[in-house]
């Protein structure tokens, strides 16, 4: 019919991501595919997932195993429990200033427990022991310490997520957040695909950060996880 609406690969980012670019990543149980969860703790339903597909839910997350979802929009059968992680919003960066960043450098499995140790401090969000492979992720060091990073998480077609944007405490107000932004945003645009980000809408600081910087609001986003 004509009146078929394509979704938006933002839609359903998880699952964009995994049904594209990252469909190396991709363990499949039906329609229903997840992350490895040393990479990403995220899982993807269909947009209106069925009864079959809560059964290879199921299946995928194993007894009592936690499903996260990001953007739960259809509610689960009654014998799932939802915890909900938070409110959120997707911000979409069309109008991001890039830039590279001549201090910024490229880190790589070696970093990966400098980069679980920020990150466990810092609290971004979920950082685990190979999501770097998802990157690039760049860091800034002093003397010789990781004290700021960002990368790229989800890569839905035509889109890349920027995540885990943290600095150290005693590193704050210094702008390498900014900066790392900037240069990530830059990497993502050198591909020719724009930017997105997300958060949660408790994290203010960082919402009025991401809109001085050009970001938009693009969704509301609902950050559960569902429980057999």
């Amino acid at each position: 019919g004509g009146d078929y609406a394509v979704p938006h690969p933002l839609d359903n980012p998880v699952l964009s991501s995994l049904t594209g670019p990252h469909a190396r990543f991709a363990q499949r149980r039906g329609n229903v595919l997840r992350y490895p969860v040393d990479v990403c703790p995220f899982a993807a339903m269909p947009d209106e997932p069925g009864e079959a597909d809560w059964a290879d839910a199921a299946r995928l997350a194993g007894p009592g195993g936690l499903l996260p979802l990001a953007g739960l929009r259809v509610p689960p059968p009654a014998d799932w429990e939802v915890v909900v992680i938070g409110e959120g919003t997707q911000m979409t960066g069309d109008d991001l200033k890039v830039a590279a960043d001549p201090e910024a450098v490229v880190l790589g499995p070696s970093d990966v427990p400098e980069m679980l140790d920020l990150t466990e401090r810092a609290k971004p969000g979920p950082f685990l022991p190979r999501t770097v492979e998802l990157g690039p992720y760049l860091g800034i060091r002093h003397g010789g310490r990781l004290v700021a990073m960002a990368g790229e998480r989800l890569h839905p077609e035509g889109w890349t997520e920027i995540s885990a944007v943290c600095t150290d405490d005693g590193w704050r107000g210094h702008g390498l957040g900014t900066r790392l932004i900037r240069a990530v945003g830059a990497g993502i645009r050198d591909r020719g695909e724009i930017p997105f980000l997300h958060a949660l809408a408790s994290n203010t600081s960082a919402i009025r950060l991401y809109e001085q910087l050009g970001f938009r609001h693009r969704a509301p986003l609902l950050f559960g996880a569902a429980r057999v």
